[in-house]
């Protein structure tokens, strides 16, 4: 018996539990619940880039150097690498929102030993216990929006995820600039402690909101697949075209699987899935190379450099935070609009064209030091007779940002999520996917500290490089997925599409004719009505019906 079958019965007696609550199938609702995930990622950043520069932080901490503070933020990164990996063994035999729960639980711990810290052992320990959980909620929160979304609003719903991680920011940031002006170890600590509050509101709301269908459908629960899909796309409305053709699909792809092994991590890198696996893998490094969290955790190192100290350093790092939530927005329209593979080309052009900037008017104008305001991680500084210059470094900073959050902050995470195509692989390739991004995320925070003291400008220049580099991969092995439904993003894998060619592409028979639909599947809504929720058999002639 393998490992997922022992865990049926567990499974059907957490989400008996669960489903005991009354339910909200509005998708927005349950995606800003679910993607509150992401908010926990923001508020740890921000957290950790407001202190670094502050003397109350750097007292209690000994002023760590640039070795140590790379260990210190990438602590965090370190627990989501492991937690990403670890959710779809928890994802997969007990649902969606069991992991979700675990994100919430890791992160409540891991907030709480940081506000209470002693010394840096402690805060490493909290970060990596927090990351943990962040580490399930990545993996998960994207993956389950995109099974619950209906396919016109996909990317608008994923795009949730991404802004809930800005918004974070935000307030944290604003929160930890308001508490730097308190004396002592309360202004950190308070911070820290505050960062439980979004844990326990995630808790409380996975109660309220419902299982992913698709993972309903996989454990046999047919009924209860079809009534949640009928509640998100139709308000129960178990007749109305879209969700007679959503769960004739799920039926349609499970049916295909039921004789398949037990998909394990080995099988994304067989002939079949390395294609999607490989899109998915460099789709998260790509974003992390982009170098935003280099702008995201060490802000104020960057700020130093361009002259800037004290609150005005402060206040103008903030004003990045604000651009970057505010400018997520627009990618929530144009995402479907305009589809992914020209979001994420034009996001690579402008990101490569804004790292060039700033590291080019770093070469030009300022000036090497031995520390900066006791800091000897900055190397460099422009002084402030060159103010123009100073101001064009900020301003290609606020630029990159702009381009960052539209773009790349956005879309590759609902990319990531929907670019699987079947079901069979798609919670343990975005455990990998998401894994990546974090793997990354830990480089970076590590590098970061030790490239400005060592290498200075030119780490802008890395960067920059890097975007040019994604923007031929995106072109020649980015397939498009926009308006596309996840099975029929599998049909397109298996077709062989070349990546710019997919935009305009239809599978050769299609899954189900939309003209027609509602008289095609008349008949066939009627015999799965009678079917048991659990009959294997019933799924299979409902799904060749259609």
């Amino acid at each position: 018996m393998g490992y997922e079958a022992k865990l049926v019965k567990p499974a059907i007696k957490v989400a008996t539990f669960l489903d005991k609550f009354p339910k909200i199938y509005n998708i927005y609702v349950v995606a800003i619940i679910s993607c509150i995930s992401g908010m926990m990622f923001g508020f740890d950043i921000a957290s950790m880039s407001a202190f670094i520069g502050i003397k109350q932080y750097r007292d209690f901490f000994n002023s760590p150097d640039s070795n140590l503070q790379g260990i210190i933020s990438a602590s965090m990164a370190l627990g989501s690498i492991f937690g990403s990996l670890a959710s779809s063994f928890v994802s997969e035999p007990f649902g969606r929102r069991v992991s979700l729960f675990l994100c919430a639980f890791f992160w409540v711990v891991g907030a709480a030993i940081q506000s209470s810290v002693q010394n840096v052992a402690q805060l490493i320990i909290g970060r990596f216990i927090s990351g943990f959980g962040v580490g399930f909620g990545s993996t998960v929160a994207p993956v389950y929006g995109s099974e619950l979304s209906p396919r016109k609003i996909r990317g608008l719903v994923g795009c949730c995820f991404q802004f809930s991680v800005t918004l974070g920011i935000l307030i944290m940031f604003y929160i930890s600039y308001g508490l730097h002006f308190v004396n002592g170890t309360a202004s950190f600590r308070i911070a820290w402690g505050l960062q439980i509050v979004p844990g326990l509101v995630l808790i409380l709301g996975l109660f309220f909101i419902p299982e992913s269908p698709r993972w309903m459908a996989k454990q046999g629960f047919w009924d209860k697949c079809e009534s949640i899909v009928a509640e998100i796309h139709a308000k129960g409305d178990k007749d109305d075209p879209d969700v007679l053709i959503e769960v004739a699909e799920i039926k349609d792809q499970l049916q295909s699987e039921k004789d398949a092994k037990a998909f394990t991590y080995a099988d994304l890198f067989t002939k079949r899935y390395i294609g999607r696996t490989t899109i998915a893998v460099f789709g998260q490094i790509w974003q992390q190379l982009t170098g935003m969290n280099t702008l995201m955790y060490y802000i104020v190192y960057i700020f130093k450099m361009a002259g800037y100290s004290g609150n005005t350093l402060l206040v103008s790092s903030s004003i990045q935070y604000v651009l970057n939530t505010v400018m997520t927005i627009p990618a929530f329209y144009l995402i479907d609009r305009f589809g992914r593979r020209p979001i994420l080309l034009i996001g690579a052009t402008l990101m490569m064209a804004f790292q060039f900037a700033i590291g080019g008017i770093l070469a030009s104008y300022s000036e090497k030091v031995d520390s900066f305001e006791g800091d000897t991680t900055i190397r460099l500084h422009i002084p402030k007779s060159q103010s123009s210059a100073s101001k064009g470094v900020i301003a290609s900073c606020y630029l990159f940002v702009v381009s960052f959050a539209s773009t790349w902050g956005v879309c590759i995470w609902v990319y990531c999520a929907e670019i699987w195509g079947d079901n069979l692989c798609r919670q343990r390739g975005a455990a990998v996917a998401t894994s990546s991004n974090w793997m990354f995320n830990f480089a970076i925070a590590m590098f970061t500290p030790s490239a400005f003291k060592n290498i200075t400008w030119k780490t802008y220049f890395v960067f920059a490089t890097f975007c040019g580099t994604m923007f031929i991969h995106v072109f020649f092995f980015f397939p498009e997925t926009k308006g596309k439904r996840l099975e029929e993003i599998g049909q397109m894998w298996d077709a062989g599409v070349p990546a710019w060619k997919t935009a305009p592409w239809k599978p050769t028979v299609p899954l189900i004719d939309d003209d027609n639909m509602h008289e095609k599947f008349s008949i066939t809504h009627g015999e799965t009505g009678g079917t048991s929720s659990k009959s294997s058999d019933g799924a299979s002639n409902n799904a060749h019906a259609v």
